[in-house]
């Protein structure tokens, strides 16, 4: 990938490892339909060639991602050596280091029990090849919820709801997938949410215009936590809703 001055939130950066806040729409890495413009592309003239090859040609220093339509926190290694270490905690999924991944989301409904886990195997869709889907036979899937807020329709009853999610692992669309499954889409999921569409009428005006403006899927990684590969230092980051998705959480709660 050639390097393109791209402007990059940049919440942390040393040496080692730099950690990015991305917004919506920015692909994490190149690929067919995506072969410039992505966040490789502006890492590479962040970094410089110190960059160049870590972890290969067309992913380097990436060891996570991000959906494009997915906004938040990203980290990124800036050597081999760093690159080795951060891999190992995700390959482990945090299970016996300080790997936290954590995001915001809105779906649609309230998933019952308000607090619980949903491990379920995901694959590729056999009659999709853009989509993932829960499958026997699929790779292990673990997500753990909490619903944090409640939002009421115009009726009075609840349409929707704000809920914190936790990956034990980080298989590709897995938060949208898990919540799809359960029967609570995200708000804005135009891949697996298109069966709930209707439901936007039961919101106010205000959250029905601040969820036409969102123009993606209501998912942010808002906290990201990891041991340093060098040091071993436990370092944590948050990032705030940007301002589409803060906007409405904002009117879902007037509403």
């Amino acid at each position: 990938p050639a390097p393109e001055k791209i402007p990059l939130r940049v919440v942390h950066e040393d040496k080692d490892v730099i950690v990015i806040d991305k917004p919506a729409g920015l692909v994490v890495h190149p690929a067919p339909g995506n072969r410039s413009g992505t966040l490789v592309n502006a890492l590479i003239a962040h970094c410089g060639a110190s960059l160049s090859g870590i972890g290969g040609e067309r992913r380097p220093g990436i060891v996570h991602r991000l959906d494009k339509d997915t906004s938040g926190l990203l980290v990124v290694a800036k050597n081999d050596r760093a690159h080795r270490g951060l891999a190992a905690q995700f390959a482990d999924h945090g299970r016996s280091g300080g790997l936290r991944r954590r995001y915001l989301a809105l779906v649609w409904g309230v998933p019952s029990p308000s607090q619980g886990t949903i491990d379920k195997p995901i694959g590729r869709d056999p009659r999709s090849r853009i989509k993932m889907s829960v499958r026997t036979g699929g790779r292990e899937a673990i997500t753990h919820y909490r619903v944090r807020k409640v939002f009421n329709g115009r009726d009075g009853k609840p349409a929707a709801s704000l809920i914190e999610c936790e990956l034990e692992t980080g298989r590709p669309h897995q938060i949208r997938v898990h919540l799809a499954k359960i029967g609570h889409p995200l708000l804005g999921d135009e891949t697996y949410g298109k069966s709930h569409q209707t439901a936007a009428s039961r919101l106010s005006t205000v959250a029905r215009r601040a969820l036409g403006d969102l123009h993606r899927q209501a998912l942010h990684a808002y906290l990201l936590g990891f041991a340093h590969p060098m040091s071993g230092k436990a370092l944590s980051f948050e990032a705030r809703p940007p301002e589409a998705l803060a906007k409405l959480i904002s009117a879902l709660t007037k509403g």
